[in-house]
């Protein structure tokens, strides 16, 4: 068993076929913007519990 119910080989299936239909620089373009969101995320929450120590 693979991840979330998924068999390994249907997973790399899947990823194969996403990687041909939207190519490699859309999904480096994809993958960059998410590790910006989440780490304007991250600092975000770092913030506010800093304000909420200040606060104390």
């Amino acid at each position: 068993m693979g991840f979330g119910g998924i068999s390994l080989s249907s997973l790399i299936i899947i990823l194969v076929i996403i990687l041909l239909l939207f190519g490699t620089k859309r999904l480096k373009s994809v993958g960059w913007d998410l590790g910006k969101a989440l780490k304007g995320f991250k600092k975000a929450i770092q913030d506010d519990e800093d304000k909420k120590k200040e606060k104390k």
